[in-house]
């Protein structure tokens, strides 16, 4: 499979489907944001003028949207994917979206007798842009290895979790809910260097050999903290989507979870705060923030 349709060009979606076309892939691409559009376009990708012609001009077709609403209307939608594709077209959904929307997706797809898999992806626009990511499968074992080769050029760690269509997405929840937690500690525990006037980059050299240290702690603070600039790798809104949706899965499953219902209630104050569509590292400025405040008062 050579021509692949890819819906969605934004901040994922743009690298992932410019790796396939640095691959020899032959991608034709679609997205309402034309910005991102000519961006693909001059990375050498073919512009659809709708999803239909994408499902027209492709052997398989990835999605990478941001949101339930856009990933619902892409495939279940009139104009969407459902209404559009040929059972022989598998269609690959790399969102990371509630595990609900991927059972449903699925159903639909079977009485449509199309191929579906979920595949939420980790790494981030760096993994994106470095075709590094972390791609976690749930789905059909048969359709996973007929598009493997294309995951191949998306990342370098590949998992088929299981047959069951949302267990790819179950693993991605897990993965960011101690994404989560992590940047909430790292945002804490730099307030305590700060207070005793300890350098944060010596802190940071001494941390990354130690049990303390942590991928997130090298991204967070290296990557944004450090540089004091918070253009989003991962937004902290995406990240409050994400442990919602965990929050939900846990209720599902009559768990109660109180330390990750505080993080969700923390992460939901700092975004209606002003932070949401800034990175995630940004919780260290809300923490210092308030810390200094506390401090004020006192």
């Amino acid at each position: 499979m050579k021509k692949v349709g890819f819906i969605g060009l934004g901040n994922m979606g743009l690298p992932m489907s410019t790796g396939l076309i640095n691959a020899g892939y032959h991608v034709v691409g679609y997205d309402l944001n034309e910005e991102a559009a000519r961006s693909f376009k001059k990375a050498g990708g073919e512009i659809a003028a709708s999803i239909a012609q994408v499902a027209e001009n492709s052997e398989l077709i990835l999605t990478s949207l941001p949101s339930v609403k856009a990933v619902e209307e892409v495939f279940l939608g009139e104009e969407g994917l459902v209404n559009n594709v040929k059972p022989e077209q598998p269609l690959i959904d790399t969102s990371t979206v509630s595990p609900d929307l991927n059972v449903e997706i699925a159903k639909v797809c079977r009485e449509n007798s199309l191929d579906f898999l979920a595949a939420p992806v980790s790494g981030g626009v760096i993994g994106a842009v470095n075709q590094t990511l972390t791609v976690m499968v749930g789905g059909p074992k048969q359709i996973y290895e007929q598009v493997l080769p294309v995951f191949q050029v998306l990342g370098e760690n590949i998992f088929h979790v299981d047959e069951q269509i949302d267990s790819g997405t179950t693993v991605k929840l897990i993965n960011n809910l101690l994404i989560g937690f992590y940047t909430a500690g790292v945002s804490e525990a730099l307030q305590l260097a700060n207070k005793k006037n300890l350098d944060l980059d010596e802190l940071f050299s001494m941390l990354n050999v130690s049990y303390g240290q942590s991928r997130i702690y090298e991204r967070n603070y290296n990557s944004f903290i450090a540089k004091e600039n918070y253009n989003p790798g991962f937004s902290l809104k995406l990240l409050r989507k994400d442990l919602e949706f965990a929050m939900e899965l846990a209720d599902e499953n009559q768990l109660d979870l109180p330390i990750s219902k505080s993080l969700l209630a923390l992460y939901r104050t700092v975004e209606r705060e002003g932070y949401g569509d800034q990175d995630m590292a940004v919780l260290y400025e809300q923490v210092k923030k308030q810390s200094n405040k506390k401090e004020a008062t006192q």
